[in-house]
C-alpha cells in the first residue's frame, strides 16, 4: 500500500486489463439477520461464513448486551438465543454506525426486563430511525429520546409485547419493516404491519422473508401488509452466501478494464440486491457468465451513457457512479433519494468528491447527473462511509494519484478491501 499520508491510500491504477479471481465476505445484511433470528430461536445455531466486519461485531456485541452469548467457531459462530432471565439492570447497546444494529435490536430489548441505552458515533444520530420508534410506542413499547426520534434513546423492557397490527412509514428505510418483522414471532400475538410509503429496498425486505421461513416462521403478505405469526424459531445452521453488493467494486474492475474478473460463490438463487449486477453489467456493455464456480464478467470496449432507477439497489450507487465517470456519455441515476440518510448524505458526496476530480456530477432531487470529463489526480473524501471507499478504488484504476482518505473505514463491510483489491492487481 502507498501513502501520501499516514491516513490516505493511493488507489493502485490499473496498467492493463485484468485477469484475476476474487472472493468477497459474507453478506452483511444475511449475516446481521441471521445473528437476530439465532438469538431468537429456542436452541443454538451455527452461523458459518458470515462477515466479520465492524458492524458483524457490533450485533453480536449488542445481542450479548441483551442476554443472549456467541462463541466463535472453525468458520464462524455459534449464536445461542437471549435468555428471558436477568437482574433487570441497566444496559448500554454500542450502535457505531451500523444501521442493522440500530434498527433491528431495539425491539428485542422490549422483550426483557431492562432498560436498554441505544446510542453510538456521532453519524448514527443522524440517521433516521424516527418511524421504527413510534411503531414500537404504538405496539406497547416504552421508548425514551427527549423527542431526538434519534439516538441516543432508551427502550425500556417490559418482559415482550403484546404485538398486533401497526402502521409504519417506510418510505425512509426498509431496515425498518425488516426490524419488526423480525422480532415479529416472539410478540405474543405476532406482528402485522401496515406500510405507509413505498420502501427503497424491495430485495432486503424479501430477504428478510426468505430468512424468517427459514427459521420456521410463518410469514403472510398481501400488498403492503405482512403479517408474521408467534412461532419458535429454529435453525440449528446456517450458511451465509458472499455479499454481493461488496462484489460490486470487483465486477465494475472489469468494465473499467476492459478485462475479466472471477467473483467465487456468487449464488444461483438469491435474495440479495447485489445480484442484479448481473442484468446491469451487459447494459453497461461488459459480458456476464453464471456456473457453479462463480460471477465471471468481462468489460467491452466501452461504457455507454445510461438512464438508471437504482430504488432498489441503492447501495450499488457510489460504484455505479464511479463507473458511469468513464462512460461515453451523459447518464442519469434516479430513485434514490433515501441515500442522504445513509452513513453520510451519499448523493452530496459524490457529487462534491467526483466533481473535485474533474467529472461533471450534479445532484438531481432524487440522484444525480454525470457528465464525464477528464478526470485527474487528489483527495477523495470519504466520509466515514464505506461504499464511498469502494467507489474511490474505482476511479483509481484508470485516474494516477487519487488518495483515499481513511480507507479502514471499509472494514465496515470488508476489513481485508484493500489488500484484495491490490493483489486484484497483481
Amino acid at each position: 500500500m502507498t501513502s501520501t499520508r499516514e491516513d490516505h491510500w493511493t488507489a493502485p491504477v490499473a496498467e492493463h486489463p485484468l485477469d484475476a479471481d476474487v472472493r468477497v465476505p459474507g453478506s452483511k445484511s444475511i449475516t446481521n439477520r441471521a445473528y437476530v433470528l439465532a438469538a431468537l430461536a429456542a436452541a443454538p445455531t451455527r452461523v458459518r461464513t458470515p462477515l466479520d466486519s465492524r458492524d458483524a461485531r457490533l450485533m453480536l456485541g449488542a445481542l450479548t448486551a441483551l442476554g443472549g452469548r456467541s462463541e466463535p467457531t472453525t468458520d464462524g459462530y455459534l449464536v445461542y438465543p437471549i435468555s428471558s432471565t436477568g437482574s433487570g439492570e441497566p444496559v448500554s447497546v454500542a450502535l457505531g454506525n451500523a444501521g442493522t444494529v440500530a434498527r433491528f435490536t431495539p425491539p428485542l430489548a422490549t422483550l426483557g426486563s431492562a432498560p436498554v441505552l441505544f446510542d453510538g458515533d456521532e453519524a448514527i444520530r443522524r440517521r433516521p430511525i424516527g418511524p421504527l420508534l413510534k411503531a414500537l410506542r404504538d405496539l406497547g413499547a416504552r421508548i425514551d429520546d427527549d423527542g431526538r426520534d434519534a439516538p441516543p434513546f432508551t427502550v425500556h423492557g417490559g418482559g415482550g409485547l403484546r404485538g398486533g397490527r401497526v402502521s409504519l412509514d417506510s418510505s425512509a428505510s426498509s431496515q425498518f419493516v425488516s426490524a419488526l418483522l423480525l422480532a415479529g414471532p416472539a410478540f405474543e400475538r405476532g406482528v402485522t404491519v401496515s406500510l405507509v410509503g413505498t420502501p427503497p429496498s424491495e430485495p432486503h425486505i424479501a430477504m428478510t422473508l426468505d430468512m424468517l421461513r427459514r427459521f420456521g416462521a410463518t410469514v403472510d403478505r398481501d400488498d403492503s401488509e405482512f403479517r408474521v405469526e408467534p412461532a419458535k424459531l429454529s435453525c440449528p445452521e446456517y450458511v451465509v452466501e458472499p455479499d454481493l453488493s461488496t462484489a460490486a467494486p470487483f465486477v465494475a474492475a472489469a468494465a473499467v478494464t476492459g478485462g475479466t474478473v472471477r467473483i467465487a460463490g456468487w449464488p444461483e438463487h438469491t435474495t440479495q440486491p447485489g445480484d442484479w449486477l448481473r442484468t446491469l453489467m451487459p447494459t453497461l456493455g461488459a459480458t456476464v457468465r453464471l456456473d457453479a464456480a462463480g460471477l465471471t464478467v468481462t468489460g467491452g470496449p466501452r461504457i455507454p451513457g445510461v438512464e438508471l432507477d437504482l430504488h432498489e439497489v441503492g447501495e450499488l450507487t457510489p460504484v455505479i457512479a464511479a463507473m458511469l465517470c468513464f462512460a461515453d456519455g451523459p447518464s442519469v441515476i434516479s430513485g434514490v433519494a433515501h441515500l442522504r440518510g445513509h452513513e453520510t448524505d451519499r448523493l452530496t458526496a459524490l457529487a462534491t468528491e467526483l466533481s473535485a476530480l474533474g467529472a461533471d456530477v450534479s445532484e438531481t432531487e432524487d440522484g444525480l447527473r454525470i457528465t464525464p470529463a477528464s478526470m485527474h489526480g487528489g483527495v477523495f473524501h470519504t466520509y466515514e462511509d464505506h461504499r464511498l471507499v469502494m467507489a474511490a478504488a474505482v476511479l483509481g484504476l484508470r485516474v494516477p494519484g487519487v488518495e483515499v482518505e481513511n480507507p479502514e473505514t471499509v472494514g465496515k463491510t470488508f476489513p481485508g478491501f484493500v489488500d484484495a483489491w491490490t493483489s486484484m492487481l497483481d
